[in-house]
């Protein structure tokens, strides 16, 4: 009979929960982790611990499961630290188990290797639930517990860090039901009669769904068509009702453009979001100020704007109730639908003239692409220009970003999310000065073989910081950076690639990238194409 170990007991816990890979790299503190893995499941070796973390969130975001990342101890899981911060502004649900020094020796300073001070407190810190394997015995639900706190909303990550000498540690493995996360408290029927009360009050409504909405898509089309609304959304919440959708404007609620909508409405209907900084003009843009706010969080009711009526609970509790007391309401009518459908043109339209022959791209990337293909973007000018609005979203699992704004993430994210859905092909939006971060998740791009289109917009450095420095400073400061012959990268990888200097010339070398079915390089020289009409500048808050 074959012994079995702490690697058997996590590959028995991600077969409970559906999850059949798991990202990582290897160490002598988990190798009875990744050898199990490896053996009976998947294990995608990837070149950095923060990339193991990022492809695991990507795996999470597309497939709407759980994702699974193992790191080492000490340096390996401080290398994880920065993914972790993006997996909990997320909320994503990531398990992430790392390995520790042997038991008997923690909290000593004896200088084991690997070894580092306060591993715990750290994990605590980058993570929505951390915990310690303390015995053997507790392994199995030290780790079911984990899974539990990620999936339950609000969802985000978890950690275990596991002493090597308990990994090896015998264990009895079982199967158990799949963790179902924690129900939230129920929605309170007296708040949701106030709610109606404000609603039918109001003539002229507007939803802003985040993405606390993305789980309740057909609810919030249809309270959005119930009553007329046009619909916002954050970058978050994009794909929530799908994006050709007429009432939805989008993710262009600080484009001059729906200022005037903004400025009219009577009602905001808030589902599911922050309010970021990033989306509201660091807090400046002047929203409606009748405003019901539904959020699973209590604390997040008024944080940001004030709201008259707070409804506490996920959306998919809330909204049906709210539904049922609106059954034939009418709010909004057809003059007020035509200014919200006459915004939502003018809003593209003003972004297709400052973007000029980038839109070639765009509408290339739309038009080939199923609807069911992931779109992940690291930080970079397309991205934060055109990507995240005008480059329509229709499901959003396919909508893939860095919510947190950390440079870097797009690529190994990118390739979680292509080997958690084999079945369509993923793109992703890098800039040169992005991909450099992880430049090596290339080699684990080239193993793994996903279906994966790799556009790499190369501007010979940080294009967006450039541009607020060009414009606010008197002098470039660390933004020109030393680019790889993108090419001959692509060739040592085995790696087929091509170079597109023209816009009209994307649509051709795109097509013929999703039709290989593999990984696909593709270089655009943003150098050599025409300048965009409006340079894309950020909005900068300087503290008076």
């Amino acid at each position: 009979m074959t012994r079995t170990n702490g690697g058997d007991l996590l590959v028995q816990v991600m077969r409970d929960n559906g999850v059949d890979t798991a990202f990582g790299v290897v160490s002598v503190h988990n190798l009875p982790l990744v050898e199990a893995v490896s053996r009976d499941l998947r294990f995608v070796p990837v070149r950095h611990e923060a990339a193991a973390v990022n492809a695991a969130d990507g795996y999470a975001r597309a497939t709407g499961g759980l994702g699974v990342a193992i790191t080492s101890t000490g340096t390996g899981a401080g290398n994880a630290a920065g993914a972790m911060v993006e997996a909990l502004t997320a909320g994503s649900r990531v398990l992430h188990v790392t390995g520790q020094i042997d038991s008997p020796f923690l909290g000593q300073g004896r200088g084991v290797i690997h070894e580092t001070k306060d591993q715990a407190s750290m994990l605590a810190a980058i993570s929505k639930h951390s915990a310690t394997v303390a015995s053997a015995g507790e392994a199995g639900s030290v780790l079911r517990e984990a899974v539990r706190s990620a999936l339950s909303v609000p969802s985000g990550p978890s950690s275990v860090e596991w002493p090597i000498d308990l990994q090896y540690a015998e264990q009895q493995v079982s199967s158990a039901p799949a963790e179902r996360g924690a129900t939230p408290p129920s929605v309170d029927p007296a708040s949701v009669r106030s709610a109606v009360e404000v609603i039918r009050s109001a003539e002229r409504p507007l939803l802003w769904v985040g993405g606390g909405g993305t789980g309740a898509g057909e609810l919030v089309r249809e309270l959005a068509e119930l009553l007329g609304a046009g619909v916002l959304t954050s970058n978050s919440g994009r794909g929530s009702v799908p994006e050709d959708h007429e009432l939805v404007i989008g993710n262009f609620a600080a484009n001059p453009e729906a200022a005037p909508l903004l400025a009219e409405a009577d009602l905001l209907i808030s589902i599911g979001t922050h309010f970021r900084s990033n989306e509201t003009k660091h807090y400046s843009l002047q929203l409606p100020a009748k405003h019901v706010q539904i959020d699973v969080d209590p604390a997040a009711v008024g944080r940001v704007h004030p709201a008259a009526v707070g409804l506490t609970g996920e959306t998919e509790q809330v909204l049906p109730q709210l539904l049922a007391e609106l059954a034939g309401t009418t709010v909004g009518g057809p003059d007020w639908r035509a200014k919200v459908t006459s915004t939502r043109a003018a809003v593209r339209a003003h972004l297709r003239s400052a973007i000029g022959r980038y839109q070639l791209i765009c509408d290339a990337m739309r038009q080939t692409l199923p609807a069911e293909a992931v779109i992940a973007r690291d930080v970079t000018i397309p991205s934060s220009q055109w990507g995240n609005r005008l480059l329509e979203i229709y499901r959003p699992n396919t909508n893939v970003f860095p919510v947190g704004g950390g440079i870097g993430q797009g690529l190994a994210t990118g390739i979680g999310a292509a080997i958690g859905t084999p079945q369509a092909p993923t793109a992703v939006l890098v800039g040169d000065g992005g991909l450099a971060v992880h430049l090596g998740e290339l080699a684990t791009l080239a193993q793994e073989q996903p279906w994966l289109v790799l556009v790499v917009f190369n501007d010979g450095g940080y294009g967006v910081l450039r541009n607020m420095q060009d414009k606010h400073a008197d002098r470039r400061s660390g933004v020109d950076l030393f680019t790889p012959n993108f090419g001959l990268l692509a060739e040592s990888l085995d790696m087929p690639y091509a170079l597109v200097n023209k816009a009209d010339a994307f649509a051709e070398a795109f097509a013929k990238a999703v039709a290989e079915h593999r990984p696909f390089l593709i270089e655009v020289d943003v150098t050599a194409l025409e300048p965009t009409p409006s340079p894309f500048v950020p909005p900068v808050h300087v503290p008076s």
